[in-house]
């Protein structure tokens, strides 16, 4: 019973600081398409399958870092998680960016046209997901 204040309290603290990147991750996505992505979401099943693999990715992220350095104090392990949640955000967000390059017209735009799935989100899709993998597997 001794252990059990404390591990509540870690944990309260992991899925508060969990949370926080999740909603940055969800503001720099909406900060990267034309609007509010909130409300293209009702409309626009591109806007939907990115945002919601951007968000998986980006939990996979802070799991990882929670799940690999549960052992190393409370401090230090909210310093690793809040490290490396910034990097997938700045990696997704980069990635993102150079999908657009590379690819006619303005991303953001053509995720949030109404209607069904284009290839470009599959391509965004894969491509956050894709990113995110790599971010796990630096931390583990």
């Amino acid at each position: 019973m001794n252990e059990l204040l404390p591990a509540l309290a870690y944990g309260a603290a992991y899925c508060l600081l969990g949370t926080v990147m999740l909603v940055a991750a969800w503001h720099v996505l909406d900060l990267l398409t034309p609007g509010r992505l909130g409300e293209r979401l009702r409309e626009s099943h591109s806007a939907a399958l990115v945002a919601g693999t951007w968000m998986v990715a980006q939990g996979a992220i802070v799991f990882t870092a929670i799940w690999t350095n549960a052992d190393a104090g409370l401090g230090t392990e909210l310093a690793w998680t809040t490290s490396f949640g910034l990097l997938g955000i700045l990696l997704q967000t980069l990635a993102f960016r150079l999908v657009d390059v590379v690819t006619p017209g303005h991303l953001g735009e053509e995720l949030t046209l109404p209607g069904p799935v284009t290839p470009l989100a599959r391509v965004c899709a894969g491509v956050v997901v894709a990113v995110a993998l790599v971010v796990v597997a630096s931390i583990a």
